[in-house]
């Protein structure tokens, strides 16, 4: 196998420090526009790991926007396999350019999706991942597979249902992906401060977006941003968080391959994230399209997201200001095996400390990194086959989850997964 990454940020760079310990691959290329922080990734490695393992890996510069230059860039380092670990507005021309270099296609978050334009908040514009599904003919024809949403949510989260489908339930009456965190980051002086743990562009796009819901009599339907808050009971220490409603890829693929009777996603945001999303959208700075801004030099085109994001710390860089925990999982009710009423929640844990200590990766974007990983080496063992379109619920969980699960003196990830049985609330 040998795979292309796109984007070294947060995310990129840990899928390279978490590949550097596994031996599936014959060559990994770390690409970014930003040739210099591709080389930083690769000089980690060869420190941490020696001359040896890094010899496996290479660096290009890469523009994620131009679909002939990543198809191009694939074809010169004779690439199987494109990762894709750039922001979702990306996903169109990385898309392309993997299948144009005929490679196979990994995604974490997939493509954008449109409002409705009368009815936003009760019904579905252009879903996430629309234009992905609707190219499924070309990627089956060309014998490739796109394997869309293999992150940690989306991702391991779909995992987790196939499995609590597959094994522990007959029926299913929710699929409620739960994500919840008691992560806080603090300035030089020990002042917490708002510092998003993950992309704030694609914060942004997910949070204020209307949230989809499935329901098996209605289909896909929306609501709007924040709605349904409830409390949430997270393990390990985390305790009770609200979440809230939030346009997530889970809600659209879990579906298409599971039987169920709805399909939630929630996210612990908190009342201040909350009033700070609310507050760029009134102020229109959540929006893409640029504006005209005057400057010294003259007028320049700049879009108002990615001056939100210009002025928030990366967040790749504060992991040694956080503290605390992330959990990734689903929440499931149903009629267990035994036919009798069932809740469980599936759920992994990353410690920021532990990723710190291990990677220097923060743990959002190191959980996030893990699962493309896993999901690569049984691809390249050929336990995961397939072709076309297809979500993480496509394939069998449980040879994901004994991998991750092993210790890493045992050939596996060393990363165990909980199930928790919970009072039945119905």
């Amino acid at each position: 196998m040998r795979i292309l990454v796109v984007g070294a940020g947060g995310v990129g760079t840990a899928i390279a420090k978490i590949a550097a310990r596994r031996t599936f691959f014959e060559l990994l290329v770390v690409s970014d526009f930003d040739l210099a922080r591709a080389q930083s990734a690769v000089d980690w490695i060869a420190a941490r790991h020696g001359a040896e393992v890094a010899s496996r890996f290479a660096v290009a510069r890469v523009d994620a926007s131009d679909p002939d230059n990543v198809a191009a860039l694939a074809r010169e380092h004779g690439v199987t396999h494109v990762m894709n670990a750039v922001e979702p507005k990306f996903v169109p021309t990385i898309f392309s350019g993997a299948l144009a270099a005929d490679a196979d296609y990994l995604d974490m978050a997939m493509s954008l999706s449109e409002p409705h334009h009368t009815y936003p908040h009760s019904e579905t514009g252009v879903k996430l991942g629309d234009d992905q599904f609707a190219q499924a003919p070309d990627w089956e024809t060309a014998g490739r597979l796109a394997l869309v949403g293999m992150g940690v949510e989306p991702g391991l989260s779909d995992v987790f249902a196939r499995y609590a489908a597959d094994h522990l339930f007959s029926e299913i009456d929710e699929l409620g992906t739960r994500d919840g965190a008691n992560l806080v980051v603090r300035d030089e002086a020990g002042n917490e401060i708002f510092a998003p743990s993950f992309s704030i562009w694609t914060t942004i796009e997910e949070c204020l977006n209307p949230p989809v819901i499935w329901e098996k009599d209605r289909g896909w339907y929306t609501t709007p941003p924040f709605s349904e808050p409830e409390v949430f009971e997270f393990p390990d220490g985390i305790g009770p968080v609200e979440c809230v409603n939030v346009e997530h890829e889970e809600v659209l693929l879990m579906p298409r391959w599971i039987d169920a009777k709805r399909v939630t996603f929630k996210y612990g945001l908190g009342n201040e994230f909350i009033g700070i999303l609310k507050t760029l959208h009134q102020l229109g700075l959540d929006k893409t399209e640029p504006l005209t801004v005057r400057s010294a030099d003259g007028p320049v085109q700049v879009a108002p997201r990615d001056v939100v994001a210009a002025g928030l710390p990366d967040p790749a860089t504060i992991g040694p200001r956080m503290t605390g925990k992330t959990c990734a999982g689903v929440w499931v009710t149903g009629t267990g095996v035994d036919g009798q009423p069932r809740e469980v929640y599936l759920y992994h844990v990353a410690d920021n400390e532990w990723t710190m200590a291990e990677y220097e990766s923060q743990c959002v974007v190191w959980q996030t990194a893990l699962n493309p990983v896993i999901a690569l080496e049984l691809l390249a063992s050929g336990v995961w086959t397939g072709r076309g379109v297809l979500g993480p619920e496509a394939f069998e969980a449980a040879p994901f989850l004994e991998l991750m699960a092993r210790p890493v003196s045992d050939g596996g990830y060393g990363q165990p997964f909980g199930l928790e049985d919970r009072a039945v609330s119905r």
